[in-house]
Parts: structure tokens; C-alpha cells; sequence
């Protein structure tokens, strides 16, 4: 006699749109989701500030940091401020791509690589950047090669590890078929290895560009005259909440540009991946 147990049945799901498990989205859905989390945030901000809850040196009105961005452009030259951190930004970032990506692919690739960087990679991106801003100061001084050197130290051993990761998740059966086929060593490196790690490389870049803008604020202390970093600490200095508000809002809307563009790009360049990714 078979005896049926309950959970050998089988069950199937009732469908969901909202809930369904990477099965598709729709895009008015998407649209109204995401436009509901920008709202919430400014209408909780909104009723605060306009109630007189709260002084406007603690949080400013919303009107009142527009008034205060409109100075800022016309009087202030802010303009000149986002250029001049866009630049430092772009050359540690680079400069951090251009290290760390090699480095991660040759970890993730020879055992020999991961055992000669890995202590150095995991001891010292563990130690805080701004412990070594005094060390930065005595070696390249004062001018932009410290702050490019400060964004630079804050990226570049994340990029690698990610990308070593993103390395080691690739199926051992790709490495034999082409060994197989008669590959050698470096056409699986460079005809394998790095085409199928390329998609998960433009998504290291995308998160960690996110850091290289958090290390804009440190790499500004080091006697900046400019910079949007710079301009929030000369704001906070003066007690104008406004106006530090305005430039962490354009460091928020840089970010959420370059993070667009460079899912665009990861679309455009790698159409063969997993395009539900975030």
C-alpha cells in the first residue's frame, strides 16, 4: 500500500504581481513604487519643517533649500563647486578601475595571485581612509593628488575583492570545455575568464562609484578651496542647514545619473546578462 504524505502533493502558486520571483514587472508599477519612495521622505520632511516642529537651523523647509540652491548657482558659482569634485571624483574612480579590476581578475583567476595579494587586500582594506590622511599630506601634500589619492584608497581594494568573487562564481565546466577544445592557459584568461566576468565588473564599478563620492567629503578637508565636499563643511561651519542640504541633494542626483548610466551601459555592452539585475 503507498501511503500519500501531504507534502508530496503538488502545489502551485497562485499568481502575483506584486510578489512574483523575477518573473517580470510592469513598468507603471515600477514607475509608481519608486515615485512613492521618493514622495514619502519629502512629505514626512515637508509637514516637519512647514508645522514649526523644528527650527529651520535643525531642518529647513524645502522652499528654503531651493532659495538657498538658487543663490548658490547665481552668486555663489556652485557650478564651478560640481566640476571641480565630478573631476576628482572621475580621476580617483578611474584610477581605482584601472588597479583594482586587474588585480581582482588575476586573485580570482591563479591561487598564486590570490596567496601574494590577499593578506595586503584583506588587512588593508579593513583600515580606515582617514587615518592615513596625515601619512597623505606628509607624501603628496596638499594639492588635488591627495584627494585623488584619498578616493583612490577608498575604492580600489573593494573593486578588487568584488571582482575576485565575481571570478570564482564562474562554473569550473566553462574553464574545462575550453581546455578541452585546446585552449590554452592565457585564451582561457582572456577568451573566458574575463568576457564571462565583464558584466559582473561593470556592477562592481556602478555600486563603488556610490563610494568614491562618500570619500569627496574626506579627500575636501585637505585644504580645498572648492568642491561640493567643501562647501558642505564651509556651510555646516555657519550653522546654513539649507545650504548643506542643497549640496548633499546634488551629490544625491549625480549619483542617481551616473548609477543610470551605467545600467544603460551594462545593457548596451553585456545584452547577453542576467538583465533583471538591480
Amino acid at each position: 500500500m503507498t501511503q500519500v504524505f501531504p507534502h508530496s502533493r503538488k502545489r502551485y502558486l497562485p499568481p502575483s504581481t506584486f510578489w512574483s520571483l523575477r518573473q517580470g514587472f510592469p513598468q507603471w508599477l515600477r514607475l509608481l513604487l519608486s515615485a512613492i519612495a521618493l514622495a514619502l521622505p519629502l512629505l514626512l520632511w515637508a509637514l516637519i519643517s512647514y508645522s514649526g516642529l523644528t527650527t529651520p537651523v535643525f531642518l529647513p523647509t524645502p522652499t528654503a533649500v531651493i532659495d538657498a540652491g538658487i543663490r548658490m548657482f547665481t552668486e555663489e558659482d556652485l557650478h564651478l563647486d560640481i566640476i571641480a569634485s565630478s573631476l576628482r571624483v572621475a580621476a580617483g574612480f578611474l584610477v581605482a578601475a584601472f588597479v583594482g579590476v586587474p588585480i581582482g581578475i588575476l586573485m580570482g583567476t591563479f591561487y598564486s595571485m590570490e596567496s601574494l595579494f590577499s593578506p595586503i587586500v584583506g588587512t588593508v582594506r579593513y583600515m580606515p581612509v582617514v587615518a592615513f590622511v596625515p601619512l597623505i599630506i606628509i607624501w603628496v601634500g596638499l594639492g588635488e593628488a591627495a584627494k585623488v589619492l584619498i578616493i583612490f584608497l577608498g575604492v580600489v581594494l573593494y573593486n578588487a575583492m568584488m571582482v575576485a568573487d565575481a571570478v570564482k562564481f564562474i562554473p569550473d565546466e566553462m574553464l574545462n570545455v575550453a581546455y578541452t577544445l585546446g585552449s590554452n592557459r592565457r585564451e582561457v584568461l582572456f577568451r573566458v575568464i574575463i568576457p564571462a566576468t565583464f558584466p559582473s565588473v561593470l556592477d562592481t564599478l556602478r555600486v563603488n562609484i556610490s563610494g568614491a563620492w562618500n570619500y569627496l567629503v574626506i579627500a575636501e578637508l585637505i585644504a580645498s578651496q572648492n568642491g561640493l565636499g567643501h562647501r558642505i563643511v564651509q556651510s555646516q561651519r555657519f550653522l546654513q542647514t539649507d545650504k548643506v542640504l542643497f549640496a548633499i541633494a546634488i551629490i544625491g542626483v549625480i549619483g542617481l545619473l551616473i548609477d543610470y548610466s551605467l545600467k544603460l551601459l551594462s545593457k548596451a555592452l553585456t545584452p547577453w546578462a542576467d538583465q533583471t539585475r538591480s
